[in-house]
């Protein structure tokens, strides 16, 4: 029998690395996607998974990730954690830096989302998972270029969602709303657990995939328990 693969898109030392270790831990082969995979070489030889050169904005470098993955065994949940983003005065933005906030955070998000669905929809089963923000809801002053490929990586989502759920394929869309936990960063005593565990965000994730399909959910907003919203 074929592997169960996730590939995980945008990958990091961050929430990529507790949900490659959790799916790794869950019997998944690992596929990680990034700009510069040195930085992933530790964890690739943690859990065995394979680290592919990836520029998600660009059509053939995400068609070669997932014929990669295809090499590994068949694609079962894909995650895009990519995010572009450039902050500043509307006025003051820098039009190629907008540009390629967009072209990683949405148009990246569309060119993941198509490889995933290709596969899946030949199988007939499976999940796409993007990860969203704050911003994915609410355009804040000075962050027009991190709002626009958030709401476009959610529309996206929602398509998609509405498109392959009666196809078998679950499509979801999870709203970090907070700051996620560095790797390492000590515990905080007199305020505990106020920035989002990387760990505890991987579990929701798995579980949403493990989902039964009478009742899938499209969007989980996850913060702090501190948090005020």
């Amino acid at each position: 029998m074929a592997a169960n693969v996730a590939v995980i898109a945008g990958a990091g030392a961050g929430l990529s690395a507790s949900l490659a270790r959790l799916l790794s831990k869950e019997g998944f082969r690992v596929v990680l996607a990034a700009r510069n995979v040195d930085k992933l070489a530790a964890l690739a030889g943690e859990i065995g998974a394979q680290a592919v050169e990836t520029d998600v904005s660009d059509a053939a470098s995400v068609a070669r990730l997932f014929e990669a993955a295809d090499k590994v065994g068949s694609l079962d949940v894909a995650v895009f954690n990519a995010s572009g983003r450039t902050r500043g005065p509307i006025a003051e933005l820098d039009p190629d830096a907008v540009k390629q906030a967009l072209l990683v955070g949405a148009y990246g998000g569309f060119l993941v989302g198509q490889q995933a669905a290709l596969r899946l929809l030949a199988r007939g089963s499976g999940s796409i998972l993007f990860t969203g923000a704050t911003a994915s809801l609410k355009g804040f002053s000075g962050s027009a270029g991190f709002a626009m490929p958030k709401f476009g990586l959610r529309g996206l989502a929602q398509s998609m969602a509405r498109e392959l759920s009666p196809k078998n394929i679950h499509v979801a869309h999870f709203i970090i709303d907070g700051q996620i936990k560095p790797p390492g960063q000590a515990a905080e005593p007199d305020r505990p657990d106020r920035r989002l565990s990387p760990d505890a965000i991987a579990e929701t994730y798995l579980a949403v995939h493990r989902q039964h399909r009478s009742a899938w959910s499209f969007e989980v907003d996850l913060r702090p328990w501190v948090e005020t919203f």
